[in-house]
């Protein structure tokens, strides 16, 4: 080996700059060495140079290794996480010889990406930086799950820039960028990044230990959730043993409530019995109320309500009343629960009493629409039905039509579709209301007809006309609606003879359209109520008759002419017999009111006008209406 040769051995001894190598061919050829030497010096040049890069990708690695080793140290002792990301992170920057290196997380309940920890970051807007999700280099290596490196950042057209994220890296001064992903799974949760001031070029190696890097920081960051949620699972599990320590009293109380409870259930108690019972466990006074539940729901959850404690009792979403633990301190789980499980209860015992009551609404009913409907029935099972049903059907009994007061069923407020639902609920309701005020006075009740039918017990000092008045009030108090009934005359001992009941019930039926023919919707009567009118109501006779004799000259005109003679004839009347007040409520002039006028007279002749031949016509008027109305 030459001298020469020997000092290339002498450079990489003392690890010189690649520039050092170039020296001993300089000296060389001024020393006027040959071609050959020249020749030998490159060859043993290029040789040097190659076990220098050897050497220096050794000494690399090795330092990589060993930076990974100390990470892998950290993360055995792992005690505080940022101080882990720390080290990454400075260890990532220092062997990439980058000068900023950083660590962005995502945030799942903000919906963004925030910057968890910087290394040689001059810029506070940059440090705080905050970005949505898929945005910047960060979003496109979020986005594939794979490392991307740009050498010129603002130039590259390959990721979403932003005026967020491109005012941050602006104020950092940053060129050149590589980020890879942080991996849980198949899940990226963050993105590590080395990034230069100028342009440069990341090798393979490079990006591949970042990688190393970011899968040490993924590591750390879900061995310190770990860690967080056993704490938290050993923090519940404290709380709970405290819990449990402290609520056994109270969970024998829950069991005690259960065995009243049920006890309650069994000899068959009541509402009123359960609030007892809880009132003795709760240690305070528990009351069942129908009334102001407005804030009560009806999920059933007992919930604080001013000084008191309030369980809806509630079925199918349907508010039944609610159980109140008055001026109450604070309640703990365990005594809500049992104040919860007591509102279930209660709610079970109305629902069966309610059962009870329809099944016996029921039984009322059929027995009715029997008597109207079937009056050949054997008197003897008659007689037992209503026994059962504490029915005394030997006394004598009075029929009650009764209707609500509503829409026109010809008319409709919004909709045809409305109306009719309205009118079947209204329906629904007054049956349910009849029924109840029968079971109180020991009668039968039915729907029938779009309204409800009683059969009611007179009393010794009673008359049907009051009982129709008290029956109601009764019923317009109870459904909140204006309810008009129509009495029969008295039936002496239904259960007897059922056959005068269906005709005690069309008297009825007359006896109601006829109150809302005269304006008097909303009250009760009975035929000797009105007068004249009741005396025909009672006994029809030949009502059709009357008419024809009375106006039916008029009628006939009408129908002939398609005029409207009825009508002025009506309006004149209710107007006090005058011409300029009927023109006003027929929208028509005074001459031609006059001249209809003239040919009525022609028609019913000169003296209808007379006080008995008015009397007359205005009877067979209201008669002619009522008569219309029944056949609608």
């Amino acid at each position: 080996m030459s001298h020469d040769q020997a000092s290339y051995l002498e450079l990489l001894a003392r690890g010189a700059d690649a520039e050092a190598y170039d020296r001993p061919a300089l000296l060389a050829r001024a020393s006027g060495a040959g071609a050959e030497t020249l020749a030998s010096l490159e060859h043993a040049k290029q040789l040097a140079l190659r076990v220098r890069a050897e050497l220096e990708g050794r000494r690399r690695r090795e330092a990589e290794l060993s930076a990974l080793f100390e990470t892998a140290h950290d993360l055995a002792g792992l005690r505080d996480l940022d101080a882990v990301l720390r080290a990454i992170v400075q260890r990532a920057r220092s062997l990439l010889g980058t000068e900023v290196a950083y660590l962005s997380l995502n945030d799942p309940a903000a919906g963004d990406t925030y910057m968890r920890v910087t290394e040689g970051s001059v810029s506070a807007r940059f440090q705080q930086l905050r970005l949505g999700m898929g945005e910047g280099l960060g979003g496109l290596v979020a986005q594939t799950a794979r490392p991307y490196v740009t050498d010129s950042y603002f130039d590259d057209e390959r990721f979403e820039h932003t005026r967020t994220i491109d005012t941050a890296v602006s104020d950092e001064g940053l060129v050149a960028i590589l980020g890879v992903p942080l991996m849980l799974g198949s899940q990226v949760i963050g993105v590590l990044f080395a990034a230069d001031r100028r342009a440069r070029v990341f090798e393979r190696q490079q990006v591949a230990l970042l990688g190393s890097f970011a899968a040490h920081a993924a590591v750390a960051i879900d061995t310190a959730n770990l860690l967080v949620e056993t704490r938290s699972a050993l923090a519940e599990l404290e709380r709970a043993n405290e819990i449990i320590k402290d609520h056994s009293g109270v969970i024998e109380r829950a069991s005690e409530v259960h065995d009243r409870l049920t006890e309650v259930v069994l000899r068959g108690g009541g509402v009123h019995d359960v609030a007892a019972a809880l009132s003795e466990v709760l240690d305070g006074t528990v009351e069942f109320t129908e009334s102001g539940l407005e804030a009560t729901g009806t999920d059933g959850r007992a919930v604080r309500h001013g000084q008191d404690w309030v369980a809806a009792v509630s079925a199918g979403g349907e508010l039944l009343g609610a159980l109140v633990l008055r001026s109450h301190p604070d309640l703990d789980p365990v005594d809500r629960r049992t104040m919860e499980r007591a509102a279930m209860v209660t709610s079970l015992l109305l629902l069966a009493r309610r059962s009870a009551h329809d099944a016996e609404q029921r039984v009322r009913g059929e027995l009715l629409d029997d008597l109207l409907d079937a009056p050949d029935r054997d008197p003897r099972l008659l007689r037992e039905r209503a026994a059962r049903l504490q029915a005394d059907l030997d006394a004598p009994h009075v029929v009650l039509a009764a209707r609500i007061d509503g829409p026109d069923p010809g008319t409709s407020d919004t909709s045809g579709r409305e109306t009719a639902d309205r009118r079947t609920a209204d329906r629904q309701r007054l049956w349910s209301a009849a029924s109840h005020l029968a079971a109180t006075r020991s009668g039968l009740a039915a729907a029938r007809d779009g309204g409800t039918v009683l059969l009611l017990p007179l009393g010794p000092d009673d008359s049907a006309a009051e009982l129709a008045r008290q029956t109601s009030r009764q019923l317009s108090g109870t459904v909140r609606e204006s309810v008009t009934v129509g009495a029969s005359s008295p039936v002496m001992a239904p259960v007897g003879d059922p056959s005068p009941i269906a005709g005690a019930y069309a008297q009825a039926r007359r006896c109601l359209d006829a109150l809302r023919l005269l304006g008097r919707s909303g009250q009760g009567a009975a035929a000797q109520d009105l007068g004249f009118l009741g005396l025909l109501l009672a006994d029809p006779g030949d009502i059709d008759g009357f008419v024809r004799r009375t106006m039916g000259e008029v009628v006939d005109y009408d129908r002939r002419r398609g005029t409207d003679l009825v009508h002025t004839l009506d309006a004149y009347f209710a107007s006090g017999m005058s011409p300029a007040r009927t023109k006003d409520d027929l929208h028509v002039h005074v001459n031609t009111v006059a001249q209809r006028l003239e040919r009525i007279g022609r028609l019913l002749g000169p003296d209808w006008q007379s006080p008995a031949r008015s009397l007359e016509i205005q009877l067979a008027l209201r008669l002619h209406a009522m008569s219309a109305a029944v056949a609608h």
